[in-house]
């Protein structure tokens, strides 16, 4: 079988080492200097404070005939439209989105039934052309996919293989849509960090008042989920909404004080998801507040 990852970020990135580390017939497509850095000097990782490297075929264009079994495209949710408008004439079948999403409809009309939304359980950052990430540990955040109708179809039982071979953890979503909504709620909140010219700094970040602004707006947020009549997803996120607000406070401040966490939402990849999660923002408050306005019709 034949992937191509489709985008070389610190997502695809990560993926398309776990995936050739399991031996497995990967290409990364990547461009600008991310391509030129992986032409130069294949793509290196952090293993535990070593620095390992990776030969990985890495194209820059793709034809609409180069088929692949699975097409996986971890992008940003600014980007997916555009991404997808460039795989639309590709004869690959099986189309795999792994960002963050508020609704697909956009994206069937762009590629049709290809579609398979996902969501990756990984994160970090690249410094210096290094990948410096991890996969979510069975007791965090797995790699989830999932058939817009939940049905589970040969090709998602496809995609569970694949990534039980590469050893990445990954659940199969029956309500895919209610994951991404319930995740959006939570993502959304780090728009507080972000400045006019950049992003905040950790001192500021670890600050009382914005951890304040975030523990509201994400309990804010998980109500109007409730409200728009859509299931959280997974369930222990909706216990967060009951906790006081000092809790908040305090959960965030330890985990500000991790250098993962630091890197993933404060780091080169979260000053470059600026647009994503205003836009994200933006698409939330919409399609919350159609979807309860048609439960109260």
């Amino acid at each position: 079988m034949r992937f191509l990852i489709f985008g070389a970020g610190v997502i695809g990135s990560l993926y398309a080492t776990k995936f050739s580390l399991a031996n497995l017939d990967v290409t990364l497509y990547a461009r600008g200097k991310r391509l030129e850095a992986l032409k130069q000097k294949g793509l290196l990782y952090n293993d535990k404070g070593i620095i390992k490297k990776v030969l990985i075929k890495v194209i820059d264009k793709l034809d609409d005939n180069d088929i692949y079994d699975y097409i996986f495209v971890p992008v940003r949710y600014d980007q997916m439209e555009s991404a997808l408008k460039i795989l639309k004439q590709n004869k690959s079948k099986n189309i795999v989105t792994m960002s963050n999403s508020v609704g697909y409809n956009r994206w069937v009309e762009i590629i049709g039934d290809k579609l398979i939304p996902g969501f990756p359980g990984a994160g970090g950052d690249i410094k210096e052309d290094i990948l410096y990430a991890q996969i979510g540990s069975k007791n965090v955040q797995k790699t989830i996919f999932g058939e817009i109708n939940g049905e589970i179809t040969e090709r998602i039982k496809g995609l569970l293989k694949l990534f039980e071979l590469s050893g990445i953890p990954i659940e199969i979503a029956n309500n895919i849509l209610a994951f991404h909504i319930t995740h959006a709620a939570v993502t959304i909140t780090n728009k507080h960090f972000y400045t006019d010219n950049g992003i905040v700094d950790i001192k500021t970040a670890k600050s009382k008042y914005i951890l304040r602004h975030i523990a509201s707006d994400l309990k804010n947020n998980l109500y109007t989920v409730e409200k728009a009549g859509i299931p959280i997803t997974p369930l222990k996120i909706g216990k967060l909404k009951q906790l006081p607000d000092f809790v908040f406070v305090v959960i965030f401040y330890l985990m500000l004080s991790i250098e993962f966490t630091k890197d993933v939402l404060l780091g080169n990849h979260a000053i470059n998801a600026k647009n994503e999660i205003f836009l994200l923002d933006k698409d939330f408050q919409n399609v919350l507040t159609s979807k309860f306005n048609k439960k109260t019709e």
